[in-house]
C-alpha cells in the first residue's frame, strides 16, 4: 500500500488533536458545500470525516476528492482536529488521499441507508449490502455470540469436536436429505451431528460440543427456515434430560447477558435491547400445550406436532401468564420424536424430550437418549427403519454406553430472537434457501 494504515476510525479520539494518522476504507459519501468539502470515509469500525477547505487545500487534492466515486477504496493521511459536530468528535484535515480501487457507478444499491431496498435486492448484491454498518452489526453480534457460547461450554467441561458432514445414511431416518455423488456411491449432506455425538459418549469423551453447518432439504419457504444453518450441539454423559435443559437455559441466559453488557455500541447500531431471560424457564407439558391451543380454537390431535398457529397461541398465553419469552415444551409423545429419544419408564408413550421455544419460534430440541442396544434397535424398527443401515452407529452401544443427553440449538434462530430480527436470512452472510444458491 502507498500509505500504511495507522488507525481504525474508532481508535482516533478528539484528544489526538494535531497528530497525523492514516485511515483506510470506503468513500461513504462526498458532500460539496461550496467553500468546504466533507469526505466521509467508512471502515469496519465506523465513519470518519475528512474536511477540505477550498481556500487552503491544494487544488490537486480538491480535484482528487471531487473525482472520487462512492464506495471507492482509499487511504487518507492527515492531521486530527477537534470537531464536535463530526462523527466521533473529530475530523481529519487531509494531506494525502490515495485511490486504491475505483468503484463503478451507479452502485447496485445504496449503502448510506437513505434509500431502502427489499431483501431480495439486498441478497442479490450481498457484497454491497454487507458494507452497511447496520448489517455488519448483526455479524459482529454473531461473532460475540459464538465466542460466548464457546467460553461457556468450555467452562462447563465440554470439549469442542468436529464431525463429518458427508454421511452414508440419514441421521434421523427422514427424507429431508441432500444426496451427493461420493465417487461410485451415493452419500448425503449431514442433517445433524447426532449419531456421532452419541458415539463419542461411548468413546469416553464425557462432554462434547460442536458448532457447525447442518443441511435440511426441506421445502419450507418461511421467514424462519433455511436449508443450510449453523447448529450448536452438545452431548453429555451421565446426564438426563432435566440436566440438559438446565445447561441450555443457563447458556442462553449467559449469551443474552454477555451481549447486553459487552456489545452495547453494536446493539445501539441495531436499535435493540435484548430482554435477558431468568432461569429456570417455564416447563410446559405437551398435553398442556395441546389444551391451551384447542381451548383457543386450534384443532389438534394428541400425538401430532404443533402447528405454527398453535405455537403462536401458546406463546401468547405463556407471555400473558408469566411475562416471559423463553419456555420449554416437555413430555412429548414418543412417536413424534427421533428413535434415539428415551421413553419414560412408567409411560413409554411419553418421551424424555424437550423443545426450547422463544415465543413461537423453536430454538432447540433435545432429549435424554436411549443407551440400551436392544431398546434402541427396537425403536429403529418401530419407525420403519432398517437397523442394518445404522450398523456403525449401533456398534458402540454393545460395548459400554453411558446414560447421556443433549440438544441442538440453531445459531441463526438464536440471533433472530436475541436481536429481534424478523427474517432468518438477515443473520447469514450468504443464505441458502430453496430458491437461492448465489451469491
Amino acid at each position: 500500500m502507498q500509505s500504511e494504515r495507522t488507525h481504525y476510525t474508532n481508535q482516533i479520539t478528539p484528544e489526538m488533536g494535531s497528530e497525523h494518522v492514516t485511515i483506510a476504507g470506503w468513500v461513504h459519501e462526498i458532500r460539496d458545500l461550496g467553500g468546504i468539502i466533507f469526505a466521509l470515509i467508512r471502515d469496519r469500525e465506523g465513519i470518519a470525516q475528512a474536511t477540505l477547505f477550498k481556500k487552503t487545500t491544494p487544488a490537486e487534492l480538491i480535484g482528487a476528492v471531487k473525482s472520487l466515486s462512492r464506495e471507492s477504496v482509499v487511504t487518507v493521511t492527515g492531521e486530527v482536529k477537534l470537531e464536535k459536530k463530526a462523527p466521533g468528535g473529530y475530523e481529519i484535515i487531509p494531506e494525502k488521499i490515495n485511490l486504491l480501487s475505483k468503484a463503478a457507478s451507479p452502485l447496485p444499491m445504496d449503502t448510506t441507508g437513505k434509500v431502502d431496498a427489499d431483501l431480495e435486492t439486498r441478497l442479490d448484491s450481498r457484497f454491497i449490502d454487507l458494507r452497511r454498518p447496520k448489517v455488519q452489526a448483526i455479524f459482529r453480534i454473531r461473532h460475540h455470540v459464538l465466542q460466548s457460547v464457546r467460553s461457556f461450554l468450555a467452562n462447563e467441561g465440554f470439549i469442542e469436536v468436529t464431525t463429518p458432514k458427508v454421511v452414508a445414511t440419514a441421521t434421523e431416518g427422514g427424507t429431508a436429505l441432500f444426496p451427493i455423488t461420493y465417487f461410485e456411491r451415493e452419500a448425503f449432506l449431514n442433517q445433524s451431528p447426532q449419531l456421532f455425538k452419541q458415539m463419542l459418549m461411548s468413546a469416553g469423551f464425557d462432554r462434547v460440543f460442536e458448532i457447525g453447518p447442518i443441511f435440511r432439504a426441506e421445502e419450507h419457504d418461511t421467514r424462519k427456515h433455511l436449508n443450510e444453518v449453523t447448529s450448536i450441539d452438545i452431548e453429555a454423559s451421565f446426564t438426563d434430560h432435566n440436566q440438559a435443559m438446565q445447561i441450555l437455559e443457563r447458556l442462553v441466559t449467559h449469551v443474552y447477558t454477555e451481549i447486553s453488557t459487552q456489545a452495547k455500541n453494536t446493539l445501539k447500531e441495531l436499535k435493540t435491547t435484548p430482554k435477558i431471560p431468568e432461569p429456570p424457564f417455564e416447563r410446559l407439558k405437551y398435553t398442556e400445550a395441546i389444551e391451551i391451543a384447542t381451548t383457543r380454537g386450534e384443532e389438534l390431535v394428541w400425538g401430532e406436532d404443533l402447528t405454527t398457529a398453535a405455537e403462536t397461541i401458546i406463546a401468547e398465553v405463556i407471555n400473558e401468564t408469566t411475562n416471559t419469552d423463553h419456555y420449554f415444551i416437555i413430555d412429548w409423545p414418543t412417536e413424534t420424536k427421533p428413535f434415539y429419544a428415551m421413553p419414560q419408564e412408567t409411560k413409554p408413550e411419553i418421551s424424555k424430550a424437550f423443545d426450547l421455544m422463544h415465543r413461537n419460534i423453536e430454538l432447540s430440541s433435545g432429549a435424554q437418549r436411549i443407551h440400551n442396544t436392544e431398546q434402541l434397535t427396537e425403536r429403529i424398527k418401530e419407525q420403519g427403519l432398517e437397523p442394518e443401515d445404522f450398523k456403525s452407529y449401533l456398534q458402540p452401544f454393545k460395548y459400554g454406553m453411558p446414560p447421556h443427553a443433549g440438544w441442538g440449538l440453531g445459531l441463526e434462530r438464536l440471533l433472530m430472537t436475541l436481536l429481534n430480527i424478523e427474517n432468518i436470512r438477515n443473520t447469514v452472510l450468504f443464505p441458502r434457501d430453496r430458491k437461492r444458491l448465489s451469491p
